[in-house]
């Protein structure tokens, strides 16, 4: 049995889009269309392949033939490249979706994605997540790579470290001057309130823990967005672990350990000349900006 790539292709647009409709007008066919290729490749494999919802879900059976979508794409657009067709100026565009933790994002992700997109036909389409999931968007072919803190390699795909993203716990000086006159003490921190990433970000819990202070009703706020949750901080809203990349004058540290998080870059295991140059820029930033990688703890954002 062979997977149609056509219909596979149209899959994974409704799967991208959320909607038949949205699918329809990227694929330039009408919604009808879409549905009859949908039914025929459901019929085709006697699988449900998505759920008709809003967005639309894909099962677990049509994350394979998404994955697999994605995958000729890729390929495809590789052996166009390598015949040179496009170089006359014909489109050729191809959209590559990549996972990246929030934190990666807001300090040194987008400057190899720029890079790129000046020199490479590529629309980058990127998830967020917790470095600590971004593997799952990996298994479930809703991308091609991705910045993990997963150094086991997820079936089917290769890793390599990036480099260690450094936290420190900081506050803004006001902040530190009101409530940690007395220095950052085991009771003042039991006081202090500080600022959560979102419910599950655990830094500032592990970094309790090594001051020996349980977070159980210490008070906290929810920023759940790398820039702000740094701007948070630097308004004194509350403490918080912020990457080294994203200190800035206004904040004081407030001692305690270091946390550092071990970022690795997961990719499909294809020989593909435009995901390995992806990878590789991804890589020269990383060296460029992070600590390198060492044993270390796993985390957050």
């Amino acid at each position: 049995m062979r997977i149609d790539p056509e219909l596979a292709a149209t899959l994974a647009a409704v799967a991208d889009e959320g909607t038949l409709d949205a699918a329809s007008r990227r694929l330039r066919i009408t919604p009808s269309a879409v549905s009859q290729r949908l039914k025929s490749l459901e019929e085709q494999l006697g699988r449900i392949l998505l759920v008709r919802s809003k967005p639309a879900r894909l099962t677990e059976a049509g994350e394979a033939v998404v994955r697999l979508a994605r995958q000729v794409a890729l390929l495809e657009h590789d052996a166009l490249a390598g015949v040179g067709i496009g170089d006359d100026g014909s489109e050729r565009r191809i959209v590559v979706p990549l996972a990246v933790n929030a934190d990666s994002m807001a300090t040194w992700f987008l400057a190899p994605m720029a890079r790129l997109s000046a020199t490479h036909d590529i629309d980058v389409d990127l998830h967020r997540d917790d470095q600590n999931f971004t593997a799952r968007l990996l298994e479930s072919g809703t991308v091609m790579a991705a910045v993990t803190s997963e150094e086991t390699p997820v079936a089917g795909c290769s890793v390599a470290p990036l480099g260690v993203l450094e936290y420190r716990a900081m506050a803004e000086q006001g902040f530190a001057d009101r409530w940690f006159a007395e220095g950052v003490s085991a009771a003042a921190l039991a006081r202090a309130p500080f600022v959560d990433f979102d419910r599950r970000d655990t830094l500032q819990h592990e970094w309790l823990a090594a001051m020996s202070v349980t977070q159980q009703g210490v008070p906290r706020h929810y920023v759940p967005a790398s820039h702000d949750y740094a701007i948070a901080v630097s308004l004194g809203l509350g403490w918080g672990m912020v990457p080294r990349l994203q200190e800035t004058p206004g904040l004081v540290a407030l001692g305690g350990p270091t946390l550092k998080v071990a970022l690795y870059w997961q990719q499909w295991n294809l020989r593909s000349t435009l995901l390995d140059t992806i990878a590789a820029e991804v890589a020269a930033e990383a060296r460029r900006v992070l600590a390198p990688v060492a044993p270390a703890r796993r985390s957050r954002r």
